[in-house]
């Protein structure tokens, strides 16, 4: 199934780095909207079991564009390994994908 649009999904570690990441994309014309919510994430890392909060960003963009939101994410991004997921919009209400294709690149 193709899908022209997608959510793609990072974190970041606090509200500022986030906005900040959501303010470039929408900028840049990658996204035409980012949301912010915080959220607790418990995972493993080096070995260790960590349990930090962050800040979770979804994305609305055009899935022909995840190569280059990847990219920006990971050049502005503060993790060593950022989470970068890319989730297909698989039907949405027309008039709204319309208006992400009007937004972005």
């Amino acid at each position: 199934m193709k899908t022209d649009h997608s959510i793609i999904i990072t974190t970041c570690a606090d509200k500022e780095s986030a906005k900040a990441m959501a303010r470039l994309l929408v900028e840049k014309r990658l996204a035409a909207c980012v949301q912010m919510m915080p959220i607790e994430s418990i995972y493993m890392w080096r070995g260790e079991l960590c349990d930090d909060s962050e800040t979770a960003l979804l994305i609305k963009s055009k899935t022909a564009l995840f190569d280059e939101i990847a990219l920006a994410i990971q050049e502005a991004h503060a993790y060593e390994l950022p989470e970068i997921i890319q989730v297909p919009i698989t039907s949405g209400l027309p008039e709204y994908l319309k208006w992400i294709d009007d937004c972005v690149n």
